[in-house]
């Protein structure tokens, strides 16, 4: 069976004091393939990867070598049922941003920046809390369909009531009005035309 290489989605944040704020952001897209059917092995300048979905009878594969060292035992993974999503500590403190994921400058058309979780240089202190709630936080995941349930059940039970409640009886009331505004006036208009016709008739 042929393998496939999964699509990757990679942001980061760098600090040169904190080394909570100084990691990589990486997110492996393989649909349906259950953690019994992966393999993930993670060394400090680099990552390979496998999987297989029964469902979509294919096996992923993927060999990543990093622009600089990680800190293996301070990484972490989350594994879901369409991804396996990594935060990769740098080993070393630095400001300044990774150029680039890979230590090999060439692009890959598998790598991609992950915009959900981007952040400019220079404007990442005024996101990490959020980020860090997304992505270490799983639980918040299930709250915000629970939000979007409520939403929904919301916008059904009130807006569309409201919306036939208060539109259907004026639309009917205005259908009436005209229609005993213009009842006579087509009675007079069938007397005329009986009029002229019978005013025809004799010549």
């Amino acid at each position: 069976m042929a393998q496939v290489t999964p699509e990757v989605l990679w942001a980061q944040r760098s600090s040169n004091t904190d080394p909570e704020k100084n990691f990589i952001y990486l997110t492996i897209s393989v649909p349906d393939v259950p953690k019994e059917n992966l393999k993930l092995d993670l060394q400090p300048t680099s990552l390979t990867f496998t999987g297989h979905s029964e469902t979509l009878k294919r096996t992923y594969h993927l060999e990543l070598t990093f622009f600089a060292e990680i800190d293996t035992a301070e990484s972490k993974v989350h594994h879901t049922a369409r991804n396996v999503e990594l935060k990769l500590r740098k080993k070393e403190l630095n400001d300044e941003y990774w150029p680039r994921l890979l230590k090999d400058s060439k692009k890959v058309q598998f790598l991609k920046t992950d915009f959900d979780k981007w952040v400019d240089e220079d404007e990442q202190n005024e996101a990490p809390e959020d980020d860090f709630s997304q992505f270490g936080g799983m639980g918040g995941m299930p709250g915000m369909g629970g939000m979007g349930g409520m939403g929904g059940g919301d916008f059904s039970g009130i807006d569309f009531s409201k919306l036939g409640g208060g539109d259907m009886p004026g639309g009917e009331e205005e259908e009436e009005d005209s229609d005993d505004d213009d009842m006579p006036a087509l009675e007079g208009d069938e007397d005329d035309k009986e009029e002229k016709a019978a005013s025809k008739a004799p010549a």
